[in-house]
């Protein structure tokens, strides 16, 4: 809700297959993917979507309330471009992802 009110277009996902299947299908800019989720977890999701050319080079955040996990599990080898640790205020999460599309605050 926090960032279909600052203006972005959100989907959404209820677990890692489906979050992979939606991306391969709408293409999102930047992807925010929790580490720990049904069916899929956020690093295999990430591989996946590493491997296919349609989403090679999309911008993804590793959000996580299991940090260590993560870092053995490989997260940002993993692919991620940004690891971030729960509790995230959605101005953190916001903030990362202006940086990953380069704009700025207010530009969307």
């Amino acid at each position: 809700m926090y960032f279909a009110n600052q203006g972005f277009r959100v989907l959404t996902a209820c677990d890692g297959e489906a979050a992979v299947h939606v991306a391969l299908g709408e293409r999102p800019d930047v992807i925010v993917m929790d580490l720990s989720m049904p069916q899929l977890d956020g690093i295999a999701a990430i591989r996946r979507l590493r491997e296919d050319p349609r989403t090679r080079r999309t911008r993804v955040i590793l959000l996580t309330g299991y940090p260590y996990t993560a870092i053995q599990r490989g997260g940002l080898g993993g692919g991620a471009d940004v690891f971030l640790t729960k509790p995230c205020l959605p101005q953190d999460l916001e903030r990362h992802v202006r940086n990953l599309l380069d704009i700025g605050p207010g530009v969307w």
